[in-house]
């Protein structure tokens, strides 16, 4: 069968990860898989993948994806297709449209509709509601990563048919990637025991709240924090983590290519956000038998950790709150069996399973 697996741009983060993921496992089970991308972000390279055909259109723009894919959809006629994120969806149903293609097509949203649609008229956000609203019947599939999100869908459009499919998270890549020796002090002579967190320092992750609660931490536990990641923020995070007197407690670690070596030897891993999808980083740690804390945000965390059982939920906003959940952690750690238990629907199998049964496609792998 032939398949495309599309991503708006690629970068070190959530979305294209998780697609590049997707594609990969569709390839071991067998399947000719075109993983297509509009754009590389500055800094960034695309892995040499065996078994898959990568295109990068060098479209900066979404909408600069239409003739490309238009083109594709003619000339591959791929089977069944794969789009990630509201915005690239409706330019990928247009195309299939407009291309007369036949193939089953499934789209994914990634993000809280809050943030991507509007009802004030003639705004970016008013015509892409109005665009998806006439094309999603070409759609096979409407999927989000999570089950809020499908209610937070179902109260912008009109009974619209999302249902929830994970990403896929667990499989054998990253296993070995658990494994890889790491040159990180903390992590080689602990001392003390280590916080991890990880993702874009941008403002929606809260890191600012975390640094904070590292503050209130140390009045009873001595500890370090590692935040793994760039952005916009990283001069003024490191600025508070001087004013705090943190400087030997709080290190900013900047990009690294393999966080999982770091999860899997960390005592645990806090995500901090105001908002989320499904936050893969989460699931990530927690594969890594990482004790979670993660503040109760919109949307994913509370179904993730099932209201406390995996792990453990603090306010959003709450550097004290964040603080007492982060000591609970360390006194009282998930299990490593409890966490695996935890992170099975995210398993290549699990997953492909259900796109395929939802596509009504016979077979997952093979």
């Amino acid at each position: 069968m032939k398949v495309s697996v599309l991503a708006a741009r690629y970068a070190i983060s959530g979305v294209p990860l998780a697609q590049l993921r997707f594609a990969q496992a569709l390839a071991g089970c067998g399947h000719k898989v075109n993983f297509i991308v509009g754009l590389v972000n500055d800094g960034y390279d695309l892995p040499s993948i065996n078994g898959i055909n990568v295109s990068v259109f060098n479209k900066r723009r979404v909408i600069s994806m239409l003739i490309p894919l238009i083109r594709h959809f003619r000339k591959d006629n791929p089977d069944v297709i794969f789009s990630a994120g509201d915005h690239l969806n409706v330019i990928v149903l247009i195309a299939a449209i407009l291309s007369s293609s036949k193939a089953k097509i499934s789209c994914s949203s990634r993000v809280t509709p809050f943030d991507t649609y509007s009802n004030v008229f003639f705004t970016k956000r008013w015509v892409l509601k109005l665009l998806m609203r006439m094309v999603m019947r070409r759609a096979d599939a409407l999927t989000c990563v999570s089950k809020d999100m499908v209610d937070q869908y179902r109260l912008v459009f009109k009974s619209p048919p999302h249902v929830c499919v994970y990403n896929i998270i667990v499989d054998s890549r990253s296993r070995d990637k658990m494994n890889e020796e790491v040159d990180e002090k903390w992590l080689i002579d602990k001392s003390e025991p280590v916080i991890v967190a990880a993702g874009m320092l941008e403002p929606w992750k809260g890191f600012s709240d975390l640094i904070l609660s590292m503050k209130e931490l140390a009045k009873t536990i001595k500890a370090k924090l590692i935040i793994l990641g760039n952005g916009s923020l990283r001069g003024e995070l490191q600025s508070l983590i001087n004013e705090l007197g943190l400087m030997q407690t709080v290190k900013l670690a900047g990009y690294v290519d393999n966080p999982l070596k770091y999860f899997s030897r960390a005592d645990v891993f806090v995500l901090s956000s105001y908002v989320e999808g499904m936050p893969n980083v989460l699931v990530e740690a927690m594969m890594c038998g990482c004790t979670p804390v993660s503040t109760d945000c919109p949307t994913g965390p509370r179904e993730l950790l099932q209201d406390g059982k995996y792990g453990y939920l603090v306010p959003v906003k709450n550097p004290l709150a964040l603080a007492e959940g982060i000591e609970k952690a360390l006194d009282h750690p998930i299990s490593k069996e409890i966490l695996s238990e935890a992170v099975r629907p995210f398993t290549e199998s699990e997953v492909i399973k259900r796109h395929f049964e939802i596509l009504r496609i016979e077979g997952s792998c093979g």
